[in-house]
């Protein structure tokens, strides 16, 4: 199903508010193939690859303090159709 003209302006306008103040983007470059991997084992948990990877950053670094994980914050928006989480 495409995304609406009204959808595509409500997430544009989001990003520009949002995205520059709130978040920090890192870019992740892996091998061939280990995309399609991480993407099956985030669908497995029911999570978006951004929250499957932040959230297993979360637990490496309570491990590293000796504290409990804390929940990755994820922009708080409906996904946009067709745009891949890597």
């Amino acid at each position: 199903m495409p995304i609406s003209e009204a959808r595509k302006r409500a997430n544009k306008k989001w990003n520009d508010m949002n995205m520059k103040t709130r978040y920090d983007r890192i870019q992740l470059v892996v091998p061939k193939g280990r995309k399609a991997e991480i993407q099956a084992a985030a669908e497995k948990q029911g999570q978006s690859v951004n929250g499957f990877i932040g959230r297993l950053i979360d637990r490496a670094l309570a491990e590293q303090d000796g504290s409990a994980p804390e929940r990755s914050a994820e922009p708080e928006r409906e996904p946009e159709q067709g745009r891949g989480d890597l």
